[in-house]
């Protein structure tokens, strides 16, 4: 019913939202007479901001359509590689022209990033993928809206997650894959190579575990305490809400991207009321450049999608509330989830200093459960300053964290091309 009465809101308010759109484009048309009345700069600004609030956030695009590298711009086309109802395999292709190409980009090393299933957009790893396009071939996991796929597809769960993950890997070739988690999908990537090396399979060549939520007995955060006080009852109860008829995905079950937003937001409230009114002092300023910061930032922010409920419970209840992976207590459709299986695989754990998110020591406890990967190919990196955010976007990710990544990847490149050899 929550679902319903959303949806009530948005459809009464849209007439508002267009007549303030309009209204904000009106008083800061040049040369319109409606500019030229006193207070004229507020009245738009605040027509904006009144704008923003209540519109609707599609989701964003990524964007990239070219690439720099040392010098050389280069095009990029986003491709679909393969699709399944709740993920698409998208990858960034750079194409060169021989005459001008000042290295071979086919010898660089192929990385798939597989983004968060947790309330935002893959886009969110836009500076992610535009930074490690300077030297690898880039695939992404671009996870589906819930409320977009037909309940006909099934349900879809945690295990699902991990399968989709060992089915990207097979695709590309995990003989010469690089495979980087952020945050939430550290768990069912661990998982997944975990599977396939105990079934003998080749697996990738290295994994970059991001923030993730490997162990939340680690110095847990607020987010960690809210899954273990609450019993899983009160999240099915609370949280989990069908789609209504409006939507292709009407009558599956779901956790709302409107209540995970309500969620961010609650987080961090003051700082999300101060940056709307920096925003409206800079409309009225005329401070144009921080606008559009502003915009830029809360176009991805405010664009959430639905979560499947089976998916969500599945990971509330085994990563937060029973710690399965790191208990040895993880079994995915009968197979015995166990990380010292790992043995071709190399390990780099990242971690930010000041991370709210998952703690310090959450993900590094990836590195005692994969004992079976010798110590020289383990690494971990803490990053002093760096919040959630910082270690995979903004200037800490490109100037800190990148460089380690990329040396830790080509270095693991340059192994198995010798051994190859």
């Amino acid at each position: 019913m929550l679902y319903q009465l959303h949806e009530l809101g948005r459809a009464w308010m849209a007439p508002m939202t267009y007549w303030a759109e309009a209204s904000a484009k009106m008083f800061n048309q040049q040369g319109g007479w409606l500019s030229s009345l006193p207070g004229s700069a507020q009245a738009a600004a605040g027509c904006e901001l009144l704008y923003r609030i209540g519109k609707d956030y599609e989701k964003p695009q990524f964007g990239i359509h070219s690439i720099d590298i040392d010098g050389t711009v280069y095009p990029v086309i986003e491709r679909e590689m393969a699709r399944k109802p709740f993920c698409r395999l998208l990858r960034f292709k750079r194409y060169a022209d021989d005459a001008g190409n000042l290295r071979d980009l086919k010898d660089d090393p192929a990385v798939l990033v597989v983004a968060p299933l947790s309330g935002h957009h893959a886009t969110l790893l836009r500076d992610t993928v535009r930074t490690l396009l300077r030297d690898h071939k880039v695939y992404i996991t671009d996870w589906v809206d819930a409320r977009m796929v037909p309940e006909s597809e099934g349900a879809f769960s945690l295990d699902d997650y991990v399968e989709y993950v060992q089915e990207f890997i097979r695709q590309i070739g995990a003989e010469s894959l690089h495979v980087i988690s952020v945050c939430q999908p550290t768990v069912p990537v661990l998982a997944a190579i975990s599977l396939m090396a105990a079934r003998g399979e080749e697996t990738p060549r290295s994994m970059v575990m991001m923030g993730g939520p490997i162990d939340t007995r680690e110095n847990p955060t607020t987010v960690n305490d809210l899954a273990m006080h609450k019993p899983l009852s009160w999240f099915q109860d609370n949280l989990i809400h069908h789609v209504p008829p409006n939507y292709p995905g009407h009558g599956r079950r779901v956790y709302p991207g409107f209540l995970q937003h309500s969620g961010f937001v609650a987080m961090n409230p003051e700082r999300h009321f101060q940056s709307h009114w920096d925003f409206y002092l800079d409309l009225v300023k005329g401070d144009l450049d921080d606008a559009a910061a502003h915009r830029r930032f809360y176009d991805e922010y405010n664009a959430v999608l639905d979560m499947p409920a089976e998916y969500y419970l599945d990971t509330v209840r085994i990563v937060f509330q029973e710690h399965l992976l790191p208990r040895g207590l993880w079994d995915v459709k009968g197979e015995r989830v166990d990380p010292s299986k790992i043995h071709r695989t190399a390990l780099l754990t990242i971690e930010g200093e000041l991370d709210d998110i998952s703690g310090q020591g959450q993900t590094r406890a990836a590195q005692a459960l994969c004992s079976g990967i010798a110590e020289s190919d383990r690494e971990h990196l803490t990053v002093k300053g760096a919040g959630h955010y910082g270690i995979f976007s903004g200037r800490r990710w490109r100037t800190q964290v990148y460089p380690q990544v990329r040396d830790f990847i080509a270095a693991h490149a340059a192994r198995e091309a010798a051994q190859g050899a």
